[in-house]
């Protein structure tokens, strides 16, 4: 809204103009931090509303498969949940007030964003009102795929032209893989692993919001990076016209994820649920796939990746030999088991998805 107020009023654009550096008409990077500064402020502001309104509705029933998993998290019963409902729509403002509201990546973006974040919520309704454990695997995968494939329809339509477009682009050494007409399943399945992949780590107080933190930050600098055309010249990476608006969705959500933590961090005041967990990481596949860098997605968003692979291997050997490698899956839930206390396990994690950010920004120089 703010840059088509400055697009359509000449006034207000030579006036601000005349008082910053550079000679960009478009004030990209000032509107990454206002966005990311608003998200955070909308978050922390409408929390306690939020937390009391949640609190009279949507309450966390602990009722997992495992009787010790339930045992070792009844402190958390009854901890209001359904609290991406407000992060994402801190997320959803922020972009509003400070994105491009002619951009086809953000018009993508703010698609995945709300279809994910219903999906989320409806499966979060299921379980709070009803005896069920929210929807079936197979209702809710086909959900996401549905919506997967929506995303990618979008970002085809928009990259195909584009060099290195709709190819499968190698983080290191400059190689890629055309992959012309699947590249639309590709980009649903990196939107459905992505948003599963949050979605699983989201069990710890301030596990996901704070892995979220990172590793959308990072994105939120290769999108950046990416639209720049000099800039993504000099690290040899695909430039992507117009992908860097996605860094100020991006920046909304590091924003509105640091403005939850305040309230999702140990003991939690509120918890996030599928509504924030699924739409979070959808989000950052969008960001991913547009900027060409969704091979880098498995390296910044590692503690995603490990904590989805751990639920694969653990199901896989159980099914095969009848033993769990784990005490329990996801990853964090075996250290849980193992005595470890929440916000080391936490912390730990957080550590390790910083580092792995870094390792992915420091990568680009790799080519």
């Amino acid at each position: 809204m703010i840059l088509w107020l400055l697009k359509h009023f000449g006034y207000l654009l030579e006036q601000l103009a005349s008082r910053t550096t550079g000679d960009s008409r478009v004030f990209l990077t000032a509107r990454i931090a206002a966005a990311s500064v608003t998200a955070f402020l909308i978050t922390l502001l409408l929390g306690p509303i939020a937390i009391g309104w949640l609190k009279k509705r949507f309450r966390e029933r602990i009722a997992s498969k495992s009787e010790t998993l339930n045992r070792l998290h009844a402190g958390k019963q009854e901890t209001p949940t359904m609290g991406g409902l407000f992060v994402m729509g801190a997320v959803l403002l922020s972009t509003v007030l400070w994105g491009d509201l002619e951009n086809t990546f953000v018009h993508v973006g703010v698609l995945v964003v709300i279809l994910l974040t219903s999906l989320g919520a409806w499966d979060d309704w299921i379980k709070q009102r009803t005896t069920r454990l929210g929807l079936t695997v197979r209702q809710k995968f086909a959900a996401q795929l549905v919506i997967g494939c929506i995303a990618g329809f979008g970002l085809t339509a928009e990259l195909t032209g584009e060099a290195f477009g709709t190819d499968l682009v190698w983080p290191f050494g400059n190689m890629s893989i055309a992959l012309g007409p699947f590249f639309f399943a590709w980009c649903a399945i990196v939107v459905v692993g992505s948003a599963n992949g949050v979605n699983l780590t989201d069990g710890l107080d301030g596990l996901a919001a704070g892995c979220t933190i990172t590793t959308a930050s990072a994105f939120a600098g290769l999108a950046y990076l990416c639209g720049h055309s000099v800039i993504s010249e000099y690290l040899g990476i695909p430039h992507v016209q117009a992908s860097g608006e996605l860094a100020v969705m991006l920046a909304a959500l590091a924003g509105a994820m640091l403005g939850f933590l305040w309230f999702n961090c140990y003991p939690a005041q509120l918890f996030m649920g599928d509504a924030g967990s699924l739409p979070a990481g959808g989000l950052l596949a969008v960001a991913a796939l547009a900027a060409r860098q969704e091979l880098l997605l498995v390296l910044i968003g590692g503690v995603f990746v490990i904590e989805t692979l751990s639920v694969i291997v653990q199901v896989a050997c159980f099914r095969t030999t009848g033993k769990r490698p784990l005490r329990c899956s996801p990853l964090h839930n075996h250290f849980v088991f193992r005595g470890d206390h929440e916000m080391k396990i936490v912390v730990r994690f957080w550590i390790a998805s910083a580092l792995l950010a870094i390792l992915g920004i420091a990568s680009l120089k790799l080519r």
